[in-house]
């Protein structure tokens, strides 16, 4: 576009100029033209003039004299050495010739340009008169000459014009190249670009003013804008979600950090490209489809239902949102895809569901058994024998205590859940404690064969606790390692104290199926449960996740889990032994 600017200033330029030789050149052509004319005209009258007075003149020293008797020899010899007269002729009042030079020298009479006749008088009598004949060679070469003079003229002030026109002509580009140039700089953002000229002054400071106002306000809107793309940058980096903006061609012009990681891409390969092809984990184009029917919708819809999907990027779940882009005039730019990852809350709803139908089952079954040994023995009791009816009985206990279980499982984890729950402790013998539930679960321990070996430290501190829930952490502990190994292996607890005597800790260790790498770090998350070939036992899913929550929410301590898969597991507790004395009773 430029070079076409350009051609275009030089064109007028060119034209300027030639319009300019042109009526120079024609000035100049018809000034001289007419100064011809008029010198021509001027010399004319004067060779008619002179010619006059030669023939008044000869007719004047002829007056005296006899015409008749004129001396041929006399006026031949005058004739022939003047080049202005080619003839003369004398006749008398009668008109008869009486001498003419034409007889004598008739080639040169034939060079006669100009007849010029005066009458002889004598006293006022008309004698005759004389005819003189000229050729012209004097004002001929007088012509010559003013006309190579003033064509001379003519090519000498051309010339010059010319070369002024030409100097001025090259000045003018000079000095229009610079201010191309100039403008050219500013055009590309080049503000404050100044020029040099001593020729247009004028132009030059006019010129260099406006580039140092445009200079001036660029200063003052890049420092705004800096300030407010500044501000833009920084809310968009501190969202947590994740954005993505888009022009109208669907290229990514602008993605803050979390959607960058959200994506597990780099900066560098996304902006700038096509969102339709950003490949998810499974190699899928996860937004082209969306985008499609995104750009099918009509912006009215659009704009109260934006448009909402799934995409999976790595170990990750996201939750996407297009909404459209509008400038300050309502014009159509672009759009926003706003990504928030609910990967967490995808596995909760998974864990939940998975809890739901654990529990109906769980649930399920003891009901069932309660209920057929129940109708068994009110319908069909009579007919057992007392030991039939004590087995019965013993089985309607046990799953009486399995319903009971999980029923304080549920409880207990919507209790210790809520925000405003503080339970009061008292100080207590950590030994005790462990000795009391492990009395109480030995029976389970009997029914797989298993020991479990206790190996107190001796003269423990009291520590403060919530006597009944640090009870629920040891047996939910315990009876997990009784149901997680195998017949006739055994399980060690051992108590003792940190060495700076700040904390009290207690582990309990079985050599049962152990626990695999991978689900080390979420075996404590409610609904979580391992499930394998090896490891199908059912549960809610919450024994581990409310042992987690009682010992560092409620008692500010600290659970840590040890485990080879098929070697067995380690878990131990640290419990603080100073507290704030407002949380105990």
């Amino acid at each position: 576009m430029a070079i076409n600017l350009k051609s275009f200033h030089f064109n007028i330029q060119t034209k300027i100029l030639l319009m300019g030789l042109f009526l120079g050149s024609a000035l100049i052509f018809v000034f001289s033209i007419l100064v011809v004319n008029d010198i021509q005209n001027k010399v004319d009258k004067v060779y008619t003039d002179f010619a006059q007075s030669i023939t008044k003149a000869i007719a004047i020293n002829i007056s005296n004299t006899d015409i008749s008797q004129i001396n041929p020899e006399y006026f031949s010899a005058f004739i022939n050495n003047n080049d202005e007269i080619s003839y003369l002729e004398f006749k008398d009042k009668d008109n008869n010739t009486l001498y003419s030079s034409k007889n004598y020298y008739p080639q040169k009479e034939q060079n006669t340009i100009l007849n010029i006749s005066s009458q002889v008088m004598d006293n006022n009598e008309l004698k005759g008169s004389v005819t003189v004949g000229l050729t012209g060679n004097g004002i001929k070469k007088i012509s010559l000459v003013t006309k190579k003079t003033l064509t001379f003229i003519f090519i000498t002030t051309w010339l010059i014009l010319t070369l002024l026109l030409l100097l001025n002509f090259l000045l003018m580009s000079k000095e229009l190249r610079k201010l191309y140039k100039g403008v050219k700089q500013i055009s590309t953002g080049k503000f404050g670009y100044m020029l040099e000229s001593e020729s247009i002054p004028e132009l030059t400071d006019a010129f260099n003013d406006m580039s140092n106002l445009l200079s001036q306000y660029e200063e003052e809107n890049i420092e705004q804008l800096t300030l407010e793309r500044n501000k833009l940058e920084a809310i968009l980096m501190s969202i947590i979600n994740g954005v993505i903006v888009c022009d109208n061609f669907d290229n990514v012009v602008l993605s803050n950090s979390a959607a960058l990681h959200m994506l597990d891409i780099e900066e560098k390969d996304f902006i700038n490209t096509k969102i339709q092809n950003f490949i998810d984990s499974h190699g899928q184009k996860c937004f082209l489809e969306k985008i499609e029917e995104f750009k099918d919708t009509p912006l009215n819809i659009i704009e109260q239902k934006p448009v909402e999907f799934n995409i999976e990027a790595g170990k990750r779940t996201i939750k996407a949102m297009i909404s459209p882009m509008f400038s300050k005039q309502q014009d159509y730019v672009g759009y926003i895809i706003v990504l928030i990852d609910i990967t967490r809350e995808t596995e909760v709803n998974k864990l939940k569901n998975t809890f739901i139908s654990n529990v109906s089952h769980e649930l399920r079954t003891p009901v069932t058994v309660l209920r057929t040994y129940t109708d068994t023995l009110c319908n069909n009791g009579d007919d057992f024998d007392e030991d039939t009816k004590k087995e019965f009985l013993k089985t309607l206990d046990k799953e009486a205590k399995r319903l009971h279980t999980m029923v304080n499982d549920i409880l207990d984890f919507s209790r210790l859940e809520s925000g405003n729950v503080c339970l009061k402790k008292e100080y207590a013998n950590i030994n005790e404690l462990i000795e009391q539930n492990i009395m109480s679960i030995k029976i389970l321990a009997d029914e797989k064969q298993m020991n479990i070996i206790f190996n107190p430290k001796d003269e423990l501190p009291l520590v403060p606790i919530n006597i009944e829930s640090m009870d629920r952490v040891i047996r939910n502990l315990l009876s997990n390692a009784i149901k997680y190994s195998n017949d006739g292996q055994d399980i060690i607890v051992k108590t003792g104290c940190s060495d700076d005597k700040q904390n009290l800790w207690f582990s309990i260790k079985d050599n049962g199926i152990g626990i695999a790498k991978e689900h080390l770090d979420k075996i404590f998350d409610r609904f979580y449960r391992v499930e394998n070939s090896t490891h199908t036992i059912k549960g809610t899913g919450l024994g581990l996740h409310l042992v987690k929550m009682t010992v560092e929410k409620h008692h500010n301590g600290k659970i840590t889990v040890e485990s080879t898969e098929n070697e067995g597991s380690t878990f131990t507790v640290y419990l603080p032994l100073i507290i704030d004395e407002n949380e105990l009773i």
